[in-house]
């Protein structure tokens, strides 16, 4: 898939906003203990997705009824939906001058199309070791959820399945989309 970025200039996908609230202290600290002996943008990369994927709960998957949203509630209370944990990956790696912006989905809510779509958020991430963007997906792996980081392949959260309407979004958006973010998704 071919991205369309909002912005040309990658220095526009590195700012702090509300939900972006990278110098937070609880944001600070944690970057000081996640990317110690990082010597890469790759290792710090991989790290932060990790680390988002694997360390903060999907709210869905453990039936959380908290809503998070700035990186520093999701970050504090470990956990938020794809929302929330893509403002939270954005966050840790835009504090170490990694631009980061947000992609969409339209995928089904259940395994058919009768249960109904929603958006799903995920994160494009500039990587200047090889010159690209790359999408990545923390939302959080489970049955049947695989996602992986990879530089080559994409390995989402989601793969499309055209069949069922479904759609990758291709713009890849400085800051979220306050009116989709404004929605919550269950995914």
């Amino acid at each position: 898939m071919k991205l369309i970025l909002e912005s040309s200039n990658t220095k526009n996908y590195l700012d702090e906003n509300r939900d972006i609230d990278f110098s937070h202290l609880v944001i600070r600290e944690k970057i000081k203990e996640l990317y110690a002996g990082c010597t890469s943008e790759d290792s710090k990369i991989k790290k932060a997705f990790e680390f988002v994927r694997d360390e903060i709960s999907h709210s869905w998957d453990i039936q959380s009824t908290r809503i998070t949203r700035r990186a520093s509630e999701v970050l504090f209370f470990k956990e938020g939906i794809c929302y929330a944990k893509s403002n939270l990956f954005a966050a840790l790696l835009r504090a170490v001058g990694i631009p980061t912006g947000f992609c969409y989905q339209r995928v089904t809510i259940g395994d058919t199309p009768n249960t109904g779509y929603c958006i799903h958020a995920l994160n494009a991430v500039y990587i200047f070791e090889i010159g690209k963007w790359v999408r990545l997906d923390t939302r959080g792996n489970k049955k049947g959820v695989n996602a992986q980081f990879s530089t080559d392949v994409e390995q989402l959260a989601f793969p499309i399945r055209e069949h069922y309407d479904e759609k990758d979004y291709e713009t890849v958006y400085m800051n979220p989309v306050e009116k989709i973010s404004t929605y919550r998704a269950v995914i």
